[in-house]
């Protein structure tokens, strides 16, 4: 297994190492594109070297320009080293910068225009407005004062005319999950195109919904050992968090999993930790509606409380922001399940609920989910996906983003031709065969 982030223990090399190798397996720069650096507290630069294949980068290619501007390492400085020096000496509350060429956010530098945030609200709340700095040659001090500039007004996400983006954070896991949020969102936005129109939200829609999240469950149980049944339950649970962030599926910064251990109880992930770098012993136990001593669940827990004491039958719960049906979430456009007959069968049906829908009036989890349909998208905020195991749940959620990816590129062939209704009549009579598999966590 690679090594987790840990940005206390760490060193910068290691650190600008394990994420620049996670952005190359992601598909998310080149070999040749795109560099990372860290400003120690003795404000010496690491920073990625020039020339060196971004996917085989070691720590010890990893370059140090002192304060004094005394180079040390085997290579020489990114030359874009300007621009990040310049980040740092306007807005000091940053201490790491990434900068790549991810094709979403490319594709609005090209055409001159930036993301909108307020098509989501848990992007909008950590990453803010974009900035969008004017085209100058790469790796000249121009370059470093238009971003700079745009730096200096307070943001963190800097689009760059005809080049891609520059993104700031309090630390290097800060500035990831920023990165990894803007080009899942300008991916969204571009392939919701297709389909329908993004709906942006108002500023006040915005902070309504996040209230809906207030941290809850403040009682704690005792720590005690795991039982046998504990870990083998958080082993599943850490697994699936981490395949579902390799291949797309969950964000580092957003996104909620939880598995029912006995009767109400269950184990969700944490707030506040990108779900890259969970160990199984982060992963949250609540009981009786207390939560594991000196840990901090999602902020979602209430809402998955609410879900598994109004369903018995749901085991398993996912929500998350995975590209494809993120798309169909902020243009709420309708989503067919008459594509093939696994989709079908699978999903029955997927459902399009309004923002906040399973809230009441006064922000209180009252959760309504639809009869023999797995997964919900919801408006201006992703998908949920329940199932009667983990994996279960698991696999309809790659069932269903699958789908909306063929739903999204078939657009731009014709009209789809969905399965008729005599189809799926012949298709019911084989479903449970189909659906009752005898999944095993």
């Amino acid at each position: 297994m690679k090594s987790l982030l840990n940005t206390t223990t760490m060193h910068p090399r290691d650190q600008i190492a394990l994420i620049m190798l996670r952005i190359y397996d992601r598909v998310l720069t080149t070999t040749s594109g795109g560099n990372i650096s860290i400003i120690d507290e003795e404000e010496n630069i690491w920073i990625t070297p020039a020339g060196v294949d971004k996917g085989l980068l070691k720590p010890s290619d990893i370059v140090c320009v002192k304060k004094d501007g005394t180079i040390v390492g085997a290579h020489k400085p990114s030359s874009e080293y300007p621009f990040h020096r310049a980040i740092y000496k306007r807005r000091p509350d940053i201490k790491s910068v990434i900068h790549a060429h991810p094709p979403g956010i490319v594709a609005f530098s090209i055409v001159r225009k930036v993301p909108d945030t307020r098509v989501l609200p848990q992007v909008h709340a950590r990453c803010g407005s974009i900035g969008y700095a004017a085209y100058a040659m790469p790796g000249t001090e121009a370059l470093g004062e238009n971003i700079a500039d745009e730096f200096a007004k307070g943001v963190s996400v800097v689009i760059m005319e005809n080049h891609g983006t520059v993104i700031g954070g309090a630390d290097i896991s800060d500035a990831y999950l920023k990165f990894e949020l803007i080009e899942v969102t300008a991916k969204s936005m571009l392939y919701g195109s297709r389909i329908g129109t993004a709906h942006s939200l108002t500023e006040g829609c915005i902070e309504k919904h996040l209230l809906r999240f207030k941290p809850g469950l403040q009682e704690e149980i005792p720590v005690q050992p795991f039982s046998t049944n504990s870990r083998e339950k958080r082993t599943a649970l850490h697994k699936i968090i981490n395949r579902a962030c390799r291949q797309g599926l969950m964000l580092g910064a957003y996104g909620s999993i939880s598995t029912r251990s006995e009767g109400n109880d269950f184990i969700i992930t944490p707030d506040g930790l990108s779900k890259w770098d969970l160990m199984p012993g982060d992963l949250v136990q609540i009981r009786d509606g207390k939560k594991e001593k000196g840990k901090t669940p999602d902020k979602t827990v209430l809402l998955h409380q609410a879900i598994y004491e109004r369903y018995p039958d749901i085991n398993a719960i996912i929500m998350t922001q995975p590209t494809y049906l993120t798309s169909f979430a902020i243009t709420g456009a309708h989503f067919n399940v008459r594509t093939i007959p696994e989709t079908w069968i699978y999903l029955q049906d997927v459902q399009t609920g309004e923002l906040g829908c399973l809230f009441s009036e006064d922000g209180v989890p009252q959760p309504v989910m639809p009869e023999e349909a797995p997964v919900m998208i919801i408006k201006n905020e992703g998908v949920v996906v329940t199932g009667n195991k983990l994996l279960q749940a698991f696999d309809y959620l790659e069932v269903a983003e699958f789908s909306a990816k063929s739903l999204i590129l078939s657009a731009s062939l014709g009209d789809m031709i969905p399965i008729e209704d005599h189809e799926i009549d012949a298709l019911g009579k084989v479903m449970s065969r189909w659906k009752n598999y005898e999944w095993k966590i």
